[in-house]
């Protein structure tokens, strides 16, 4: 019975969505298919049509790129925070409060405000290069195939930094003080404490951060659509993007069904291989 509700909306709002959309991608569902209710098996044409598409590839290594890259810089940044928040100073409890903003703010206002900072001419970014003398010109944050890339990566991390050091910050108050001591008293610095103490205690927390992590950059949206757009020619295209604009934009729902399927398919596979890695690690 205390069961029942949690199950209830698990399955209302998470599993008939999933199911749904699965479902979605074996058919030949379209505009018309909402009014008529008839949308046609369509057996694996879906998916073979996604694979098939000459950006594909392009897509497919975009989103790579773009996950591994914001997992690298949110993790390695928020546990640096996570570390530095360990001490005690002055304004320290305003400071790590400060810090969840990004995370706070919804991400079509993150993404609106960025895009207005890196924009190429009026841009404070590129203001702020050219008054230190760093460039002449500016840098094309937006317009340039590669920096626009990287820009959309750069946001992400900043986006993603305080979910890592919150979740990581919390795992390292739980470590015992005393085997801090004890690591001192046996003449170990600050980089052997962290490695033989701090790493193996937190092991476990870092797990929930990277396979959460991943599944959520894998997936997102807003932020590129709002900078760039998945431009300039299709530079910042992922997989998300790539499933949004089939469904909402060229109504082909369901092949925007199928792409949402693969993106499913590819974190639950990560979260599997990466879970089975780190419990043979912990058992060695």
């Amino acid at each position: 019975m205390f069961l029942l509700p949690a199950v209830a909306y698990l399955a209302l709002f998470f599993g008939y969505p999933m199911v749904k959309n699965t479902v979605m991608s074996f058919q030949q569902y379209t505009i018309t298919s909402f009014y008529t209710g008839a949308a046609p098996f369509a057996g694996l044409r879906n998916y073979s049509k996604v694979l098939s598409a000459d950006l594909f590839p392009r897509e497919l290594l975009t989103t790579v790129l773009f996950t591994v890259c914001s997992i690298f810089g949110q993790f390695v940044l928020g546990l640096a925070f996570a570390v530095f928040f360990q001490r005690r100073f002055p304004l320290g409890r305003v400071l790590r409060s400060l810090l969840l903003l990004p995370w706070l703010l919804p991400l079509v206002v993150s993404g609106t405000t960025w895009r207005w900072m890196l924009d190429p001419d009026t841009g404070v970014v590129n203001r702020a290069l050219r008054a230190l003398h760093l460039t002449s010109s500016g840098v094309p944050w937006l317009t340039g195939t590669w920096q626009a890339l990287v820009s959309v990566i750069l946001i992400n991390i900043w986006v993603g930094i305080p979910f890592n050091t919150a979740i990581l910050y919390g795992g390292l108050q739980d470590i015992p003080a005393h085997l801090y001591e004890a690591a001192k008293l046996d003449g170990a610095g600050p980089v052997a404490s962290f490695r033989h103490v701090t790493w193996p205690m937190l092991r476990p927390v870092v797990t929930v951060v990277l396979v959460l992590g991943v599944i959520y950059t894998v997936k997102v949206l807003d932020v590129i659509l709002v900078v760039t757009g998945g431009g300039p020619a299709n530079a910042t295209e992922t997989l998300a993007t790539r499933s949004y604009e089939l469904s909402f934009q060229q109504f082909e729902f369901g092949r925007g069904a199928a792409m949402s399927t693969m993106l499913i398919v590819i974190s639950l596979l990560f979260a599997v291989v990466y879970l089975r890695t780190n419990r043979r690690a912990q058992n060695v």
